[in-house]
């Protein structure tokens, strides 16, 4: 009797972790939407394969054409790729995108755009002659401080993966303005880590570069790209569990993957999840697949450097999936992969929010909200009651997830500049009341 009932408390609990997990279909009739990245400006920043650079309004659906970069070529897998917005894109209003060409043979290049008045103009070669081909290109693109971060594939020449006079298979490091920094494993040359095969999903959480990799018939996987480090394609697929592929990894130094699966399920985009509209998923890479069309989470352990858990998510059905991102609320955006890729026939892709209608952010808005920004942040925030005035007095408490207090503090204004700089990565309820009795209370995530 005792077994029965837990079991039917695990489902419960199982079910009501996703009881709320809702889908909307933002936008529709698009081609392959390769890179969603969600910008500063609260719209969602995308590239269509056939070459178009767009910027998505979530709530309304409008859709802003910023580019279309007439030099792609749409070979199989290859076209208009990855795309990066700069860190400071205020002040530095540049888009960084990846997309293949013809000319003395199939490539593909790294181009910075500037972005004004809706448009972006002024294109700048980065990175050239980077071989493509129709399948295994990679081509996702990250920034990480001031350093830009390019995964590429083989190009269906594996040998070229353990070349390092090569720029397949590899991932590569440049600076933002396409110089080599002077900290790469090589002089003079991008190469970042190499013994890549296809690696289509990549993000920086918990100072550690995760990246996704797609396998042959075996073995896709969730590695933690280190610089200067061998991933073992094409001798190694997957963990070092041959004869041979021993042999190989003691003598290159190979690093085996967090995760792999057999048979394949066509790993592509992922984020880092830690938010708490859905507590479930905090400190989870999730993780959306071709082959397989499903958002995958992946939970980490404390250290981040394990998967102790890997499940789907329930009721996301919307055949192959792309790429994600995140935006600071919490909702997570997904895209599709399922329209012709020569780019023939009807566009059918789509852009999906998944979010939770009983999630609110702000518990008592009798006075107004209390905002944080940068929400999430590394070093400290600024917390601001929208009605607040100058010689306001008010106590605030920062509570962790359990409720437990982390400090509380008195003082005079209408904001607080608090640093987070002590605390561990997670999600912080700060609680603040003023003087006349008035309470707010908001999320804080520390990266």
């Amino acid at each position: 009797m005792k077994r029965t009932f837990l079991l039917v408390c695990c489902l419960f609990i199982g079910f009501w972790s996703y009881a709320q997990l809702t889908t909307r279909v933002v936008r529709d009739s698009l081609f392959i939407p390769w890179e969603l990245v969600y910008g500063p400006d609260d719209h969602i920043w995308f590239t269509q394969k056939n070459g178009y650079i767009c910027r998505l309004e979530p709530q309304s659906g409008k859709i802003d054409t910023l580019y279309h970069e007439a030099n792609t070529v749409v070979n199989g897998e290859g076209g208009m790729l990855g795309m990066a917005l700069h860190p400071n894109f205020s002040t530095d209003p540049y888009v960084y995108v990846a997309y293949e060409y013809n000319q003395s043979g199939y490539k593909e290049r790294i181009v910075r755009y500037t972005y004004s008045g809706n448009s972006l103009s002024s294109p700048q070669i980065l990175l050239d002659n980077i071989t493509g081909a129709g399948i295994h290109n990679g081509c996702r693109l990250l920034i990480v401080g001031d350093k830009l971060f390019i995964s590429t594939g083989d190009a269906s020449n594996s040998a070229t993966a353990q070349n390092i006079q090569t720029l397949n298979g590899k991932t590569l490091r440049i600076n933002l303005d396409g110089t080599i920094p002077v900290d790469n494993p090589f002089p003079g040359s991008p190469l970042w880590s190499w013994g890549h095969r296809n690696a289509q999903g990549m993000v920086y959480a918990n100072n550690k570069l995760y990246q996704s990799e797609h396998g042959p018939g075996s073995d896709d996987e969730i590695n933690i790209v280190m610089k200067g480090k061998n991933y073992g394609w094409p001798t190694v697929t997957g963990f070092c569990n041959t004869p041979t592929e021993i042999a190989f990894c003691n003598d290159s130094n190979v690093v085996e993957p967090l995760h792999a699966w057999t048979p394949t399920i066509a790993t592509s985009g992922m984020d880092y999840y830690q938010h708490p509209m859905f507590p479930a998923f905090q400190n989870s890479l999730l993780l959306t697949t071709l082959k397989d069309s499903k958002l995958y989470q992946l939970q980490l352990n404390a250290t981040y450097d394990t998967i102790v858990s890997v499940t789907p998510v329930a009721g996301i059905s919307f055949g192959r999936l792309r790429d994600i991102c995140i935006a600071p609320d919490g909702k997570i955006y997904l895209s599709t992969s399922n329209s012709s890729a020569g780019g023939t026939g009807a566009k059918v892709d789509k852009i999906i929010e998944v979010y939770d209608p009983l999630f609110t952010s702000v518990a008592d808005m009798r006075k107004g909200s209390l905002g944080v920004f940068p929400n999430p942040a590394n070093e400290k925030v600024r917390i601001v009651i929208s009605q607040g005035k100058p010689n306001s007095v008010f106590e605030y408490c920062l509570t962790d997830v359990a409720g437990r207090q982390i400090e509380c503090h008195k003082e005079t204004g209408k904001e607080i500049v608090l640093s987070i700089r002590h605390l561990v990565p997670g999600v912080y309820q700060i609680h603040l009341t003023t003087k006349d009795g008035n309470i707010y209370t908001g999320k804080i995530m520390k990266q």
